[in-house]
């Protein structure tokens, strides 16, 4: 099952801004009641609500689709997690996840404008398979942890270089405002599973190529782990890295510029597709 977060036309009767849908094919199916993926995520019965769902539909094709999951409680992201990223940054595999966070204010949707910041000129793509929660838990033994997994999506974690490495803590380069594209759709765990290919391309020209199976640390490891440390929620997203093939990893080294187009894919999961556009 495919779920998104479609954003209504001004003037519809329901008054609403957003709703969350159901992908059949071509076809999108609201759901009614609930804003957005994340709001369905939190109704313990949600993936009940979904299939059966028969309300108002849409065209997919030309769709104006936020985010996935808007509002997010924690965007916990993960460092150094694809051996051939690992290698191309210089550093060693690691021995424990290397996790920093992002607000929700980051987010847009797969569609969206991609927003370069005034204030940097090092702006660099990463590729990286999503993982949404979709039932709480803390402490979650890694055997029992994709119970707690409702499924995948696609995200680019943007990076603003300069401002990443001015400190040994990365968050201020991580987080910029509408800089990180996310979806199109949550696919539910029953029809995907990690290992098709993942890449990224500039106007065209492939920089990252890699299976999402290729990862030091797993979506069931990271569950279980980040849930060691915080109780993990319903609508929660883990971005489990980036493999090799980054634009600041290469000589000379390669930043995204005003007018390109950034274009994220996973097989089975769908693509982002974002025009860069200097911020205003």
């Amino acid at each position: 099952m495919k779920l998104l977060t479609l954003r209504l036309p001004a003037g519809t009767g329901s008054g609403k801004s957003t709703t969350a849908v159901r992908q059949d094919g071509e076809t999108l199916t609201e759901i009614p009641g609930f804003s957005d993926v994340g709001a369905l995520l939190q109704d313990p019965n949600w993936e009940t609500i979904a299939k059966d769902a028969n309300s108002a539909t849409h065209a997919f094709d030309g769709a104006d689709l936020a985010a996935v999951v808007p509002s997010p409680g924690k965007i916990i992201c993960v460092g150094h997690n694809y051996r051939n990223h690992i290698k191309e940054m210089g550093r060693d595999v690691p021995e424990y996840p290397t996790l920093f966070a992002k607000y929700a204010e980051s987010l847009i949707g797969p569609n969206d404008d991609l927003a370069l910041p005034q204030e940097s000129d090092t702006v660099d793509w990463e590729a990286e398979l999503a993982v949404v929660i979709g039932k709480a838990g803390r402490r979650i033994p890694e055997a029992e942890a994709a119970g707690h997994i409702a499924g995948y999506s696609v995200l680019n974690d943007i990076s603003m270089r300069d401002y990443q490495f001015r400190t040994i803590q990365w968050l201020q380069g991580k987080t910029w405002e509408k800089s990180t594209p996310f979806g199109p759709a949550l696919v539910t765990k029953d029809e995907f599973t990690p290992g098709p290919l993942m890449t990224s391309a500039v106007d065209g020209d492939v920089q990252q190529s890699t299976p999402t199976s290729d990862l030091v640390f797993t979506p069931e490891y990271l569950v279980s782990y980040i849930s060691t440390i915080i109780t993990l929620n319903p609508g929660d997203v883990i971005a489990t890295g980036t493999p090799g093939g980054v634009g600041h990893a290469q000589n000379p080294k390669r930043y995204l510029q005003e007018g390109q187009v950034l274009v994220t894919t996973i097989e089975g999961l769908g693509q982002l597709t974002n025009r860069v556009v200097k911020e205003a």
